[in-house]
């Protein structure tokens, strides 16, 4: 087998790979990230996880990959089921590309991520590629964004999704629908939406969006991680409650939904 086919072949049993993005910043994608990684390795799949571009963080401090292991290592039964990887690091907490120009470091080039989650694939059944705040921030100076990034891993013949986490809060259905609308014009499937921090007492405009943020992205709501996810005992056993099974978890998007739908009329 040569070209397509053999990147097809190399992807292993799921041969999925995933870009997880999201609305905008501080809405939960590193622990989501970790969720998906967690569930995937306790379901029994090697996972890869890929920061392209890490920004606001000095050279010998942790990063969002090291996040990740922290949180998803007790669910990987052998060191080699989760690899973990950074490309670039930019120390100022800006986009990549101005992070990179105002360093003097050079950008990320789409080709070299997809060549890179190319070689990820090989030896993993999944590999997640975290973003850097929403799609369409830039990542060099041609303006490339993560969604040039997948759209260059489907160019060399391996199938790339999306997963997008919201907040759950006011303004969150406007932000998911214009992210859903811009894959749609990319040609990039949208595996579904996960909502990265369910608050502890959510108001009236969180229930109501756990029905209407599927509407807004035209895919399914594929999670819920409460609030401070990230300071449970066991994440894993925590990521795989809060996530649908087609992310290796048992959440029930419906009956989550139900439980906290209002009544019509009331606050």
């Amino acid at each position: 087998m040569s070209g397509t086919a053999d990147l097809r072949a190399a992807a292993g049993t799921d041969g999925r790979v995933v870009f997880v993005t999201g609305t905008g910043t501080e809405v939960g994608k590193t622990v989501t990230t970790a969720a998906v990684a967690a569930s995937a390795l306790r379901a029994g799949l090697r996972v890869a996880v890929l920061k392209p571009g890490q920004t606001g963080v000095a050279p010998n401090e942790p990063g969002d990959v090291q996040e990740v292991g922290r949180l998803a290592g007790p669910a990987a039964p052998a060191p080699d089921r989760l690899t973990l990887r950074e490309l670039a690091r930019y120390p100022e907490p800006l986009a990549p590309d101005t992070a990179a120009r105002r360093s003097g470091l050079p950008c990320l080039a789409a080709e070299d991520v997809a060549k890179e989650v190319a070689g990820l694939a090989e030896r993993h059944d999944l590999v997640l590629v975290e973003g850097a705040g929403g799609l369409l921030v830039r990542y060099d100076e041609q303006g490339r964004t993560l969604a040039d990034q997948a759209r260059a891993v489907c160019e060399l013949g391996l199938p790339a999704e999306v997963l997008l986490v919201a907040s759950a809060g006011l303004g969150t259905l406007n932000t998911t629908a214009l992210t859903a609308e811009a894959l749609t014009a990319r040609g990039l499937p949208l595996l579904g939406v996960v909502v990265g921090a369910w608050p502890d007492s959510p108001g009236l405009a969180d229930r109501c969006n756990l029905a209407d943020l599927p509407r807004a992205a035209g895919a399914p709501l594929l999670g819920a991680l409460p609030e401070r996810a990230g300071r449970a005992a066991d994440f894993p056993a925590l990521a795989a409650a809060a996530l649908a099974p087609a992310l290796h978890g048992h959440w029930d998007a419906a009956a989550f939904a139900a439980a906290f739908a209002p009544a019509p009329g009331a606050a």
